[in-house]
């Protein structure tokens, strides 16, 4: 069973402080196209380096969204890229569909 985003531990944060929890949602939504964005443009260069701090910084906002399993997959990716090892990328392009749909209804 594939795993689904969440917003649990979003509500979890912002308790009843929805204005907090509309916040943290919009940040979200704003930074995650821009982020993999760039993480498919080093991903054509084959930058490894960049790519493994591209998903770095994603593998957080997977984390935020409920996906423990995806988020161990981006941890496992993002260490096979600092060797140069991109095998994961097509799991990974997966995970990051699956956000992206996710966002896009919220």
């Amino acid at each position: 069973m594939e795993e689904k985003p969440n917003i649990n531990y979003i509500n979890e944060l912002a308790g009843d402080d929805i204005a907090f929890k509309k916040q943290l949602i919009a940040v979200i939504k704003n930074e995650f196209p821009t982020e993999i964005k760039t993480y498919f443009e080093n991903l054509e260069k084959e930058d490894y380096k960049k790519l493994a701090s591209d998903v770095h910084k994603i593998k957080h906002k997977i984390s935020i969204l409920g996906l423990e399993k995806s988020y161990n997959f981006a941890v496992d990716h993002e260490d096979n890229l600092k060797e140069g090892n991109p095998s994961l990328k097509d799991g990974f392009n997966t995970i990051l569909q699956n956000i992206t749909e996710f966002l896009n209804k919220l």
